[in-house]
Protein backbone atom coordinates (compact mmCIF):
# COMPACT_ATOMS: atom_id res chain seq x y z
CA UNK A 1 0.00 0.00 0.00
CA UNK A 2 0.96 3.59 -0.50
CA UNK A 3 4.12 4.71 -2.23
CA UNK A 4 6.64 2.58 -0.34
CA UNK A 5 10.28 2.12 -1.24
CA UNK A 6 10.56 -0.93 -3.57
CA UNK A 7 14.11 -1.54 -2.27
CA UNK A 8 13.00 -1.77 1.36
CA UNK A 9 13.47 -5.33 2.71
CA UNK A 10 10.35 -7.48 2.80
CA UNK A 11 8.97 -7.74 6.33
CA UNK A 12 9.79 -10.84 8.37
CA UNK A 13 7.17 -13.58 8.49
CA UNK A 14 5.92 -15.42 11.58
CA UNK A 15 5.85 -19.21 11.89
CA UNK A 16 2.07 -19.14 11.48
CA UNK A 17 2.37 -17.03 8.33
CA UNK A 18 4.70 -19.66 6.81
CA UNK A 19 2.17 -22.34 7.79
CA UNK A 20 -0.68 -20.47 6.07
CA UNK A 21 1.48 -19.92 3.00
CA UNK A 22 2.21 -23.67 2.84
CA UNK A 23 -1.50 -24.48 3.23
CA UNK A 24 -2.33 -22.07 0.40
CA UNK A 25 0.25 -23.68 -1.90
CA UNK A 26 -1.10 -27.16 -1.07
CA UNK A 27 -4.64 -26.02 -1.80
CA UNK A 28 -3.60 -24.53 -5.16
CA UNK A 29 -1.94 -27.82 -6.17
CA UNK A 30 -5.02 -29.86 -5.22
CA UNK A 31 -7.58 -27.39 -6.60
CA UNK A 32 -5.83 -25.24 -9.23
CA UNK A 33 -9.06 -23.98 -10.81
CA UNK A 34 -11.16 -23.37 -7.71
CA UNK A 35 -11.43 -19.97 -6.03
CA UNK A 36 -10.65 -19.69 -2.33
CA UNK A 37 -13.05 -18.37 0.28
CA UNK A 38 -10.36 -16.60 2.26
CA UNK A 39 -12.37 -16.27 5.49
CA UNK A 40 -13.23 -19.98 5.53
CA UNK A 41 -9.71 -20.96 4.48
CA UNK A 42 -8.12 -18.85 7.26
CA UNK A 43 -10.49 -20.34 9.82
CA UNK A 44 -9.50 -23.88 8.82
CA UNK A 45 -5.80 -22.97 8.95
CA UNK A 46 -6.23 -21.47 12.41
CA UNK A 47 -8.03 -24.58 13.71
CA UNK A 48 -5.42 -26.88 12.16
CA UNK A 49 -2.56 -24.83 13.67
CA UNK A 50 -4.08 -25.12 17.16
CA UNK A 51 -4.16 -28.93 16.94
CA UNK A 52 -0.57 -29.29 15.68
CA UNK A 53 2.15 -30.63 17.99
CA UNK A 54 5.27 -28.65 18.90
CA UNK A 55 7.27 -30.99 16.67
CA UNK A 56 5.02 -30.24 13.68
CA UNK A 57 5.24 -26.51 14.34
CA UNK A 58 9.03 -26.58 14.73
CA UNK A 59 9.50 -26.72 10.93
CA UNK A 60 7.67 -23.41 10.50
CA UNK A 61 9.35 -21.87 13.55
CA UNK A 62 12.71 -22.66 11.96
CA UNK A 63 11.58 -20.97 8.74
CA UNK A 64 10.52 -17.90 10.74
CA UNK A 65 13.90 -17.73 12.52
CA UNK A 66 15.76 -17.94 9.20
CA UNK A 67 13.55 -15.23 7.75
CA UNK A 68 14.21 -12.99 10.77
CA UNK A 69 17.97 -13.41 10.23
CA UNK A 70 17.46 -12.51 6.55
CA UNK A 71 15.37 -9.46 7.48
CA UNK A 72 17.83 -8.21 10.13
CA UNK A 73 20.74 -8.61 7.70
CA UNK A 74 18.94 -6.76 4.89
CA UNK A 75 17.83 -3.96 7.22
CA UNK A 76 21.45 -3.37 8.30
CA UNK A 77 22.39 -2.78 4.67
CA UNK A 78 19.24 -0.86 3.80
CA UNK A 79 19.57 2.88 3.19
CA UNK A 80 16.26 4.77 3.12
CA UNK A 81 15.79 7.00 0.05
CA UNK A 82 16.52 10.76 0.19
CA UNK A 83 17.22 10.81 3.92
CA UNK A 84 13.91 9.31 4.96
CA UNK A 85 12.93 10.05 8.57
CA UNK A 86 15.64 12.70 8.83
CA UNK A 87 13.39 14.73 11.06
CA UNK A 88 12.28 17.35 8.55
CA UNK A 89 9.98 19.81 10.26
CA UNK A 90 6.32 19.13 9.56
CA UNK A 91 3.62 21.63 10.29
CA UNK A 92 1.33 20.07 12.93
CA UNK A 93 -1.45 22.34 11.67
CA UNK A 94 -1.31 20.91 8.13
CA UNK A 95 -4.52 18.99 7.28
CA UNK A 96 -4.06 15.23 7.33
CA UNK A 97 -4.71 13.40 4.07
CA UNK A 98 -8.12 11.66 4.23
CA UNK A 99 -8.41 7.85 4.28
CA UNK A 100 -9.91 5.97 1.35
CA UNK A 101 -13.09 3.88 1.58
CA UNK A 102 -10.92 0.75 1.68
CA UNK A 103 -8.77 2.21 4.48
CA UNK A 104 -11.92 2.90 6.56
CA UNK A 105 -13.08 -0.66 5.91
CA UNK A 106 -9.69 -2.01 7.04
CA UNK A 107 -9.72 0.06 10.23
CA UNK A 108 -13.11 -1.39 11.14
CA UNK A 109 -12.39 -5.05 10.31
CA UNK A 110 -8.68 -5.41 11.22
CA UNK A 111 -9.27 -5.87 15.00
CA UNK A 112 -11.67 -8.76 14.32
CA UNK A 113 -9.18 -10.50 12.01
CA UNK A 114 -6.38 -10.05 14.56
CA UNK A 115 -8.51 -11.55 17.34
CA UNK A 116 -9.56 -14.52 15.18
CA UNK A 117 -6.06 -15.12 13.74
CA UNK A 118 -3.51 -13.75 16.25
CA UNK A 119 -0.52 -15.22 14.39
CA UNK A 120 -1.38 -13.79 10.97
CA UNK A 121 1.40 -11.68 9.45
CA UNK A 122 0.98 -8.05 8.33
CA UNK A 123 1.06 -9.08 4.68
CA UNK A 124 -1.52 -11.84 5.09
CA UNK A 125 -3.78 -9.57 7.14
CA UNK A 126 -3.65 -6.96 4.38
CA UNK A 127 -4.31 -9.63 1.74
CA UNK A 128 -7.28 -10.96 3.70
CA UNK A 129 -8.73 -7.46 4.07
CA UNK A 130 -8.27 -6.89 0.33
CA UNK A 131 -10.13 -10.09 -0.51
CA UNK A 132 -12.90 -9.28 1.97
CA UNK A 133 -13.27 -5.84 0.38
CA UNK A 134 -13.46 -7.27 -3.14
CA UNK A 135 -16.23 -9.63 -2.00
CA UNK A 136 -18.34 -6.75 -0.66
CA UNK A 137 -21.33 -5.73 -2.77
CA UNK A 138 -21.67 -2.16 -4.04
CA UNK A 139 -24.36 -1.64 -1.39
CA UNK A 140 -22.05 -2.84 1.40
CA UNK A 141 -19.24 -0.57 0.18
CA UNK A 142 -21.50 2.48 -0.03
CA UNK A 143 -21.28 3.62 3.64
CA UNK A 144 -17.46 3.60 3.49
CA UNK A 145 -17.40 5.38 0.13
CA UNK A 146 -19.82 8.04 1.37
CA UNK A 147 -17.78 8.64 4.51
CA UNK A 148 -14.54 8.78 2.48
CA UNK A 149 -16.12 11.27 0.05
CA UNK A 150 -17.15 13.55 2.93
CA UNK A 151 -13.69 13.38 4.48
CA UNK A 152 -12.09 14.11 1.10
CA UNK A 153 -14.37 17.11 0.57
CA UNK A 154 -13.46 18.47 4.00
CA UNK A 155 -9.75 17.86 3.34
CA UNK A 156 -9.86 19.73 0.01
CA UNK A 157 -11.42 22.75 1.72
CA UNK A 158 -8.95 22.60 4.61
CA UNK A 159 -5.88 22.19 2.38
CA UNK A 160 -6.99 25.07 0.14
CA UNK A 161 -7.29 27.32 3.19
CA UNK A 162 -3.97 26.05 4.55
CA UNK A 163 -2.14 26.72 1.27
CA UNK A 164 -3.69 30.17 0.94
CA UNK A 165 -2.55 30.99 4.46
CA UNK A 166 0.96 29.69 3.69
CA UNK A 167 1.25 31.86 0.58
CA UNK A 168 0.05 35.00 2.35
CA UNK A 169 2.53 34.47 5.20
CA UNK A 170 5.36 33.85 2.72
CA UNK A 171 4.49 37.10 0.96
CA UNK A 172 4.64 39.05 4.21
CA UNK A 173 8.14 37.75 5.08
CA UNK A 174 10.06 39.43 2.28
CA UNK A 175 8.17 42.00 0.18
CA UNK A 176 10.36 43.34 -2.61
CA UNK A 177 13.31 41.09 -1.81
CA UNK A 178 14.89 39.08 -4.66
CA UNK A 179 14.27 35.85 -2.75
CA UNK A 180 10.62 36.71 -2.28
CA UNK A 181 9.42 34.90 -5.38
CA UNK A 182 11.30 31.79 -4.34
CA UNK A 183 9.78 31.89 -0.88
CA UNK A 184 6.30 32.07 -2.35
CA UNK A 185 6.93 28.85 -4.20
CA UNK A 186 8.33 27.02 -1.20
CA UNK A 187 5.06 26.36 0.66
CA UNK A 188 3.70 24.46 -2.34
CA UNK A 189 6.81 22.29 -2.65
CA UNK A 190 6.81 21.57 1.06
CA UNK A 191 3.11 20.79 0.90
CA UNK A 192 3.63 18.22 -1.84
CA UNK A 193 6.38 16.56 0.19
CA UNK A 194 4.24 16.62 3.31
CA UNK A 195 1.40 14.93 1.46
CA UNK A 196 3.76 12.16 0.37
CA UNK A 197 4.95 11.73 3.94
CA UNK A 198 1.35 11.61 5.17
CA UNK A 199 0.70 8.70 2.82
CA UNK A 200 3.74 6.87 4.15
CA UNK A 201 2.75 7.65 7.74
CA UNK A 202 -0.68 6.09 7.19
CA UNK A 203 0.95 2.91 5.89
CA UNK A 204 3.35 2.81 8.84
CA UNK A 205 0.55 3.44 11.35
CA UNK A 206 -1.31 0.52 9.82
CA UNK A 207 1.78 -1.70 10.13
CA UNK A 208 2.36 -0.55 13.71
CA UNK A 209 -1.20 -1.50 14.64
CA UNK A 210 -0.65 -4.96 13.19
CA UNK A 211 2.59 -5.46 15.11
CA UNK A 212 1.09 -4.52 18.50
Amino acid sequence: MGKGDPNKPRGKMSSYAFFVQTCREEHKKKHPDSSVNFAEFSKKCSERWKTMSAKEKSKFEGMAKSDKVRYDREMKNYVPPKGDKKGKKKDPNAPKKPPSAFFLFCSEHRPKIKSEHPGLSIGDTAKKLGEMWSQQSAKDKQPYEQKAAKLKEKYEKDIAAYRAKGKSEAGKKGPGRPTGSKKKNEPKDEEEEEEEEEEEDEDEEEEDEDEE
